[in-house]
């Protein structure tokens, strides 16, 4: 690269900085537009709606059907948000709340209200006309409406599927021969409905005739049949926009829902964090950031200051990618980013420490810096595509905050690669390019002393049985006094939602340093959830489950202290905000990306045993975390599932970077001991690991010092977690696999 070149790239780099940093801050235009206040905000950090449906009917619904209606809303409002949330409220009411938006009534609008759906065949038996156009008198207008009642047509047997027989409805388009865009509804069938449709289709195809479908008191679509559809697949096609078929497919997925439901309530509610929050997480990303930058420049010099300009363009790119793809952020989401930065810091730190290796051996910077980039490139993609695997799988099948976790830990994995592997080289070569040649300006490595991690095998395998052991313990313990085995929070076990109006209108922090410690001290639980309903003095309070005299006490309180009229405060019943389907689809979720990351280990390393030692260092940790959360009696919520992922992905990848060094080493064993290779190759990359830990480690900690109570009861586990993968990875990863070579060792090898 020439000089000139240089001074443009780093001008260029350096203003597209500059103008990043202004994007996040103020936007591209006088509106904010694109600056990171625009960000989605999840219900933790900024608010949104609160809708509240009731069953309709006399009859106290079935818990299995609750059940299903409840997964089926949480599936449908993930549209608006991977944070929206579901919950029951009493024996018959269903809690939505929707983060990021601020229009109830549009919300209801675009939702629609889940009522009965039913497919109807054109006919009856004796070819009586089950629905057509009705003349709406004086208006000369007329209107597609049944003839028969919905009582009537089941009686009859002309009712032909119900809502439940559909799976899923989604707007889609193709072109026709012609070039022209058009947009259709497309339908899939269960099983059940599958058999039920195509009988339907057969015999209406032969006759000519429509199936309509009807929706809470009207027909929405009378499409005719072209074909018998036997495959449990049909397409809606006409004269649509896009809006007005996924309006229409809307109206068929909500329909599809086991009870009937009618709006009781709706209302805008503030965050559940407060907005101190936000700035107490701001100013801690900030601070940690500032840290992560001057422990680069001091152990790794030019490298290092590359490496901060280079997160420094990341930490712009995935605030507007954020943006853009109009991600909505929570504690989850920002677990995520934080496992991003710090693998585009491990990155710059697996090069750099290539480089030294390589000036150590005697090439020149200019060379240590090419073979450098090409020989970390291996162990950066394996670690990176590895955990973007994990993101990927998460992203497709998980729900609720896990999708959201998948969404920014997959975005920030793209750009860290892209920083990492594109942007850091490029400032180094710049650098060297303008005259800074001096070898003392990037470092060589120095030799060490060997430490002999295989020989301390058996204690470090005993301490890690121990903690694991020792947590189960603690749990068994929990649980037999009554406590629980572990602290789980509102979102796993539900509890006691209260509404009260207060006389006067308090912010949130008034609320959190007032009336939730003298709520806390009679109910005996810290675990207390507040959002303000917005336009009024209403405050709702979510507490573990009360009984008759908690409750009593907590309203005594309230009128007491607080002034409180006791007829305005109603407490319900509601059930956990994270579903048994919902955990289903985490576990089943964690569980394939799990597999998925094993096979293409074992595809990459060939050799089952990488990927064996690999998963099992990953099991370690996630145990060795739980055993913390019995034992420290920290709160199990929604950033558990978060805080368990981030764990995963750090694992997974401090693991591989051993691992490389190992397939690297491996051909040229020749005669000498596998015990010394093993040693030699986590020793290679020993510097990595505890770089790696200090920088993230650091993010983190921010977070827990300046953070609110539910800040540090997600960044505690956290730092746990990253201490406890730098054990794994250094101290029993090696260990593992030279364990299974030598006990299983095949005869050619």
């Amino acid at each position: 690269m020439k000089k000139s070149s240089a001074i443009v790239w780093l001008v260029a780099l350096i203003a597209l900085l500059a103008g990043g940093i202004y994007a996040c801050v103020f936007g591209f235009d006088a509106a904010g537009t694109g600056s990171a206040k625009e960000i989605k905000q999840g219900l933790d950090l900024a608010g949104g709606v609160s809708i509240t449906y009731q069953v309709v009917g006399e009859e106290e619904p079935d818990k299995a059907d609750m059940a299903d209606t409840i997964y089926k809303l949480q599936r449908r409002v993930e549209g608006y948000s991977t944070e929206s949330q579901v919950y029951q409220e009493g024996s018959d009411r269903i809690n939505i709340e929707i983060p990021g938006v601020s229009d109830a009534n549009a919300i209801l609008e675009e939702l629609g209200k889940p009522g009965s759906l039913y497919f109807i065949r054109e006919t009856d038996a004796d070819g009586n006309m089950n629905y057509g156009y009705v003349s709406l008198g004086d208006t000369g207008g007329v209107m597609l409406m049944l003839t028969k009642s919905i009582d009537e047509l089941k009686a009859s047997g002309d009712i032909v599927l119900e809502g439940t027989d559909v799976a899923d409805a989604q707007a889609a388009s193709y072109q026709d021969n012609m070039n022209n865009q058009n947009f259709v509804v497309s339908l899939t069938f269960s099983p059940e409905g599958t058999k039920k449709f195509a009988d339907a289709t057969t015999e209406a195809h032969s006759k000519g005739e429509t199936i309509a479908i009807y929706y809470d008191g009207s027909i929405v679509s009378a499409p005719s049949v072209n074909e018998p559809i036997t495959n449990g697949q049909a397409q809606i096609s006409g004269d649509f926009t896009y809006e007005e078929a996924d309006k229409l497919a809307s109206t068929i997925r909500i329909g599809g829902l086991k009870l009937e439901l009618e709006e009781l309530r709706s209302n805008v509610v503030g965050a559940q964090l407060g907005e101190e929050a936000i700035s107490t997480s701001i100013k801690a990303a900030l601070i940690g950031f500032a840290m992560v930058a001057i422990l680069m420049i001091v152990i790794y010099f030019i490298p290092g200051l590359a490496s901060v300009i280079a997160l420094g363009l990341y930490t712009v790119i995935t605030v507007l990618l954020i943006n853009a793809f109009d991600i909505t952020l929570t504690l989850p989401g920002i677990a995520g980013i934080i496992l991003s930065i710090g693998m585009a810091v491990d990155a710059d730190v697996i090069i750099f420490a290539r480089i030294r290796e390589e000036l150590a051996k005697g090439k020149t910077v200019a060379s240590a810096i090419d073979i450098g980039f090409k020989k970390a490139m291996s162990a950066i993609l394996d670690g990176n595509i590895t955990t973007l695997i994990a993101a990927f799988v998460l992203g497709i099948m998980g729900s609720g905050s896990v999708k959201g976790f998948a969404q920014t830990l997959g975005l920030g994995i793209v750009v860290s690669m892209f920083t990492a592997l594109v942007i850091t080289k490029v400032i180094l070569k710049s650098f060297y390019a303008i005259g800074i040649k001096n070898e003392k300006f990037y470092g060589a490595a120095k030799e060490r002393k060997t430490v002999h991690f295989l020989k301390k095998k058996n204690i470090f395998f005993a301490l890690s049985l121990a903690l694991i052991l020792g947590g189960f313990v603690v749990m068994g313990i929990n649980s037999s006094n009554g406590k629980g085995a572990l602290n789980y929070s509102l979102e796993f076990k539900g509890g006691t939602s209260t509404s009260v109006v207060f006389n006067e209108d308090m912010d949130l922090a008034t609320i959190d340093s007032s009336v939730v410690p003298a709520i806390a001290e009679v109910i005996g639980d810290n675990q207390i959830q507040c959002q303000k309903v917005q336009g009024s003095t209403e405050v709702v309070i979510k507490t573990k489950t009360l009984s008759v005299e908690q409750r009593e006490a907590m309203n005594t309180v309230l009128v007491d202290k607080f002034g409180v009229e006791k007829e305005k405060i109603v407490a319900e019943t509601i059930s956990s905000t994270i579903s048994n389907e919902m955990r289903r689809d985490a576990l089943v979720a964690v569980v394939v990306a799990t597999i998925c990351m094993l096979v293409y280990i074992w595809f990459r390393f060939k050799d089952i045993r990488f990927a064996a030692s690999s998963v099992l260092a990953l099991v370690h940790d996630v145990l060795v975390v739980l055993a913390f959360y019995a034992v420290a009696r920290v709160s199990v919520g929604n950033t558990f599932i978060a805080c368990m992922l981030t764990i995963v992905g750090y694992s997974i990848n401090a693991t591989i970077v051993i691992f490389d060094r190992i397939r690297e080493n491996l051909p040229g064993l020749g005669k000498g001991a596998l015990d010394e290779l093993v040693d030699k190759s986590i020793n290679q990359t020993l510097s990595r690991s505890i770089f790696t830990s200090v920088t993230t480690f650091v993010m983190v900690a921010a977070l827990y010092v300046l953070g609110v109570t539910s800040i540090k009861e997600f960044a505690l586990p956290l730092m746990v977690g990253i201490v406890c993968g730098t054990y794994s990875s250094v101290c029993l990863t090696g260990a593992m696999w030279y364990v299974f070579k030598t006990k299983t060792v095949k005869k050619e090898d």
